[in-house]
């Protein structure tokens, strides 16, 4: 038998839907969520949401240099993977709280 009996298995499960309906609500908040990614002292940005989708591209006139692309193309990596480690950051914190710190598999 579970402990609390049928009352206590109820509470339980209450709890699990709450936890469920909190951790799909954060993630709809952190799809939404932007975070801006730069390189090269900010001549080039990236927007990004919480889906890791570029949403903008941005590069100085300044940065661009016929003769170098290869800084070019590695400004750009550089941007994206800023932002990319802002958005699992800001993931983290929110699964954070939702588990009370724990880590959950699958939940990232």
């Amino acid at each position: 038998m579970f402990p609390g009996g049928k009352k206590g298995m109820k509470d339980l499960m209450k709890q699990a839907q709450k936890m469920q309906q909190d951790l799909a609500k954060a993630q709809e908040e952190l799809a939404s969520k932007i975070v801006e990614g730069t390189s090269g002292g900010g001549m080039v940005k990236v927007e990004m949401n919480g889906k890791n989708q570029v949403l903008s591209l941005k590069i100085d006139p300044e940065v661009v240099d016929p003769n170098d692309i290869e800084m070019l193309e590695d400004l750009i990596i550089a941007a994206i993977n800023e932002a990319q480690e802002k958005v699992s950051k800001s993931s983290e914190d929110e699964m954070s709280k939702l588990t009370g710190g724990m880590k959950i598999p699958g939940l990232l």
